[in-house]
């Protein structure tokens, strides 16, 4: 009864195990419940925070991956990833505790999805590629496709990486990145940019 609970549920604490096992005529300490866990290869473990995806961005990935499973890794060299990411200063971060096997943190069941802007503090642009980190740059007010262009003209290195946020991929953005000599490389969740050889030369 334990197990195929935690299996199902992985986020089912000690306290809800031994209300369970009360209800059905057992007494039971949360003690012996982590001792009878952990001999089956399950331990507590804090859920692993991962972005929200749905079944299309899942197909997009797994088709980049595939697209691009043989690039060398030089071409990667040149490929710089950015994104946002917001900082709560306040408010409720709390942990999330899974009962799991080891490395099997980013099961779905395991992991706790997370949306890009849904409120908080700080937002800031980060950058970084097989060279190192790039700038960090604090975003004020609602980023547009305008703030985006003026962020990639202060900040961009080599290339750019990012998701297909509409501020993004927004026509002027593109005509931005084509007047740069930028190539595009497109998928439904994110697009990849890098300069072209000639440029780097």
């Amino acid at each position: 009864m334990i197990l195929r609970k935690v299996r199902n549920e992985p986020r089912t604490t000690r306290q809800d195990l031994v209300n369970d096992l009360n209800r059905a005529g057992t007494t039971v300490s949360k003690k012996t419940i982590s001792n009878t866990l952990r001999r089956q290869g399950l331990k507590s473990c804090s859920a692993r925070k991962v972005p929200f995806l749905k079944p299309t961005h899942v197909k997009a990935r797994l088709k980049f991956a595939n697209d691009h499973l043989n690039d060398p890794e030089e071409e990667w060299e040149k490929v710089m990833w950015s994104d946002e990411t917001k900082i709560e200063l306040f408010g409720l971060n709390s942990t999330r505790h899974v009962w799991r096997k080891k490395n099997d943190e980013y099961n779905p069941k395991n992991t706790i999805p997370t949306v890009k802007h849904g409120g908080g503090n700080i937002i800031l642009w980060g950058c970084f590629s097989a060279k190192g980190t790039g700038r960090l740059h604090r975003i004020v007010g609602r980023m547009d496709g305008a703030m985006y262009r003026e962020i990639l003209a202060n900040n961009l290195l080599p290339s750019v990486r990012h998701d297909n946020d509409p501020k993004h991929t927004a026509r002027a953005t593109k005509e931005w990145l084509r007047r740069k000599h930028l190539k595009v490389l497109e998928t439904l969740l994110f697009c990849c940019y890098y300069w072209c050889t000639s440029i780097l030369d």
